[in-house]
């Protein structure tokens, strides 16, 4: 059998559906291999970064399955590279497959820069920012490492892979029934075993709290446990803050549900954990977006266990009562089993409390005349989504606003990057989502400067009719470094207004045979976004806000994490501190 044919048959029982790419000619083996098959559709999008934002897209969305997204030597494959980090960072599996010239025409060891045309040692360029890369020098292993990779990207902490194919490697023709396969060892990613001890002081600990908090992390949807932490707090009644990546770990039309916490976060969030006196967090980092860029101010008073697949994430950043490296769904599925009792009543004025604090720092508000406000816009989009439906957010002001403000129902998803938080990577992985959830509405939400970042995947959108809804944001700027610089720079807005330009989008966006609208004033809003999902055709529809809207509340730089900008007064943050009984640093 020819190699390539070999390649596309394993990605076949791999149950690949989809394969993102950008065709160049040291691909042309495997393409024409792609294209005979009945089980995989080629998705040929228009720039490569795009293919490696789809199959991120897809990976994060799919219930089975895995992105994959393949390009050309040389430019193609480099081009691959920010979504690539942005899957390792992210905790994202996605195979990655790049042609090779010829293994007569690479370098290998020779002190010349390049020998053969567009050879690039994509292998060792990647090698910080995957879980593995591999130049597969010769055909007769190449089922080894397309089981290795496939194997690697799924187990432990989940990630990216890399697979580089020379052209001679892709033509060669094998015997398949003499190709050797890979066998992890027993060692290879196995679960640690989750002592009773472990189990019986997390339970100690829950039942002792007078304030506990539940800190749902990204790593709640990688390990699949929404289920298992929706149970854990109906069982306790706990309630659950979530990182920027865990906002759709846990419905947000649950009782328990407080909002996001971090840099922009919001208010009654942040002043939640900010006086908890127990925290369970699962499955975060504790990135310097989440708890300031002064760990130690990071809820002094309370006692944390903290549970990641990720051994090198424990007492990283906060130092806790106690680190567990496990499984989160194994996790939770046992501390649920063994938690047969929990006093709800103990925790009930810290609930109301909570309440209280809700009702008081409220995350939008009204839109009246012209000026339509951000937040508020977000908040009655909540109303009009569809049951099931994707929301894919790009980076910048719009996310923030859409984390702070997008009520996110129990059957929808929300998916958006955090590590390496590229512009521009909404309607990419919007795409890549839309293939993975063919029966789902997908909307896109964006900015000007983002969306002209990746605006040629209009057309993927339009040659393939997908139900992509897009709705950008428009302030004419660069709106995120725009407010950076206002508050470190003196307001020399240098590159975000001063240099900065955006063309006429109604009319770039026809161009590519798709309805576009425009929202002028608040009253439109509702009606507007009715007639948005009134179908499932793709539509875009333009949103001016004013240049000078912040995201608000923000954390500025060394202050503890419940004192956001519009700071409150000394005396109202001392009460609500003072409130919740903290027993320790009131500053």
């Amino acid at each position: 059998m020819k190699s390539s044919d070999y390649i596309v048959k394993f990605l076949e029982k791999q149950k690949v559906t989809h394969v993102f790419e950008l065709c160049g000619g040291a691909i042309t083996h495997l393409l024409d291999s792609l294209s005979k098959s009945k089980r995989i559709q080629i998705v040929s999008m228009h720039h490569e970064q795009a293919a490696a934002f789809a199959s991120e897209g897809y990976s994060r969305t799919a219930t089975n399955g895995i992105g994959v997204a393949m390009a050309t030597s040389g430019p193609g494959a480099t081009n691959l590279i920010t979504g690539i980090a942005s899957c390792f960072f992210d905790s994202i599996p996605c195979v990655f497959i790049t042609g090779q010239v010829n293994t007569n025409e690479y370098k290998f060891n020779k002190p010349i820069r390049q020998l053969g045309f567009q050879e690039t040692d994509i292998v060792n360029v990647v090698k910080p920012i995957v879980k593995d890369a591999i130049l597969v020098e010769k055909p007769e292993k190449i089922r080894y490492y397309l089981e290795r990779a496939f194997f690697i990207a799924k187990s432990g902490r989940p990630g990216p892979v890399l697979i580089d194919l020379p052209m001679n490697v892709q033509r060669s023709n094998i015997r398949t029934g003499s190709l050797k396969g890979f066998k992890p060892s027993s060692s290879s990613y196995t679960d640690e075993r989750i002592s009773d001890k472990t189990i019986d002081k997390s339970i100690n600990l829950l039942r002792s709290a007078k304030r506990p908090i539940i800190l749902a992390g990204g790593g709640v949807r990688t390990s699949r446990a929404q289920e298992e932490l929706i149970e854990l707090a109906n069982k306790t009644g706990i309630p659950v803050v979530s990182s920027l990546l865990g906002l759709d770990s846990f419905p947000h039309d649950d009782a328990s549900f407080v909002g996001m916490i971090g840099t922009y976060g919001n208010r009654y969030a942040n002043l939640a954990i900010a006086n908890a006196d127990f925290i369970l967090a699962l499955g975060t980092r504790f990135d310097s977006r989440q708890i300031g860029t002064k760990p130690k101010t990071f809820a002094r008073e309370a006692k944390i266990i903290h549970v990641d697949i990720d051994r090198h994430e424990l007492n990283n950043k906060i130092k806790v009562e106690l680190p567990v490296k496990a499984d989160i769904k194994r996790f939770l599925s046992i501390l649920n089993k063994k938690l047969k009792e929990f006093d709800k009543q103990q925790i009930l004025p810290w609930k109301n409390k909570i309440s209280a604090l809700k009702r008081r720092f409220r995350s939008f508000q009204m839109s009246a005349g012209s000026r339509i406000k951000p937040n508020y816009l977000m908040h009655v989009l909540s109303k009009h989504l569809p049951p099931n439906s994707i929301v894919s957010v790009d980076v910048g002001q719009n996310q923030m606003w859409a984390a702070q403000s997008l009520k996110i129902a129990r059957s929808q998803r929300f998916i958006t990057q955090g590590g390496m938080g590229s512009m521009g990577s909404a309607l990419s992985m919007g795409i890549g989502a839309s293939f993975a959830n063919p029966n789902k509405i997908v909307v896109v939400i964006t900015g000007d400067g983002g969306f002209q970042l990746n605006a040629q995947e209009m057309e993927t959108v339009y040659h393939h009719h997908l139900p992509i809804k897009i709705i950008m944001l428009n302030n004419h700027c660069y709106g995120m470094v725009r407010q950076f610089q206002e508050q470190y720079f003196n307001s020399k807005f240098q590159s975000t207004v001063i240099g900065y330009s955006a063309p006429d989008f109604q009319r770039i966006v026809s161009s590519y045979k798709i309805p576009a609208r425009k929202i002028v004033s608040s009253a439109e809003i509702s009606r507007s976004l009715k007639r948005l999902f009134c179908d499932r055709k793709p539509m875009f529809i333009e949103v001016p806000i004013a240049q000078d809207v912040a995201v608000l509340p923000k954390l500025s730089v060394n202050k503890p994490i419940e004192d956001q900008e519009p700071r409150l007064s000394r005396k109202e943050l001392k009460s609500i501190m003072d409130t919740a009984i903290i027993r320790g640093d009131k500053k």
